[in-house]
């Protein structure tokens, strides 16, 4: 069965960075698009960035310039890296698959996700 399994989120300074690293099991990673969602306390789980099968990027706009999205397909692997980290950023962060290969940045156009894991930027 499909399995994703984030890793990485801790506590990190305002400025700090940080990697999020999904390990994907139980499908043919390399053929569909991936993508990474956060949720904060009280507030709707929003996009973050996806990758499709091929490494093409998009960004929201909150994050851009900041965060690298990147995939390893040898190793069944997606990673999101974070820099300049604010405290606005700090969430709950989600990866997910997408319904095929090209980039999507819906919530709708997903049909796994992982457990999610904590980032917390504080001071």
């Amino acid at each position: 069965q499909v399995q994703l399994v984030e890793s990485g989120g801790r506590l990190v300074q305002p400025g700090g960075s940080l990697r999020l690293s999904c390990a994907a099991s139980g499908y043919m990673f390399s053929n569909y698009a991936m993508g990474w969602f956060r949720q904060a306390p009280g507030k709707e789980r929003e996009f973050v960035a996806t990758i499709n099968w091929v490494g093409s990027t998009i960004y929201a706009d909150s994050v851009k310039g900041r965060f690298t999205i990147s995939r390893d397909n040898a190793k069944n692997t997606l990673y999101l890296q974070m820099s300049s980290l604010k405290p606005e950023d700090t969430a709950v962060y989600y990866c997910a698959r997408a319904t095929g290969p090209s980039t999507r940045s819906s919530a709708n156009e997903y049909d796994y996700w992982g457990q999610g894991t904590q980032v917390t930027v504080s001071s």
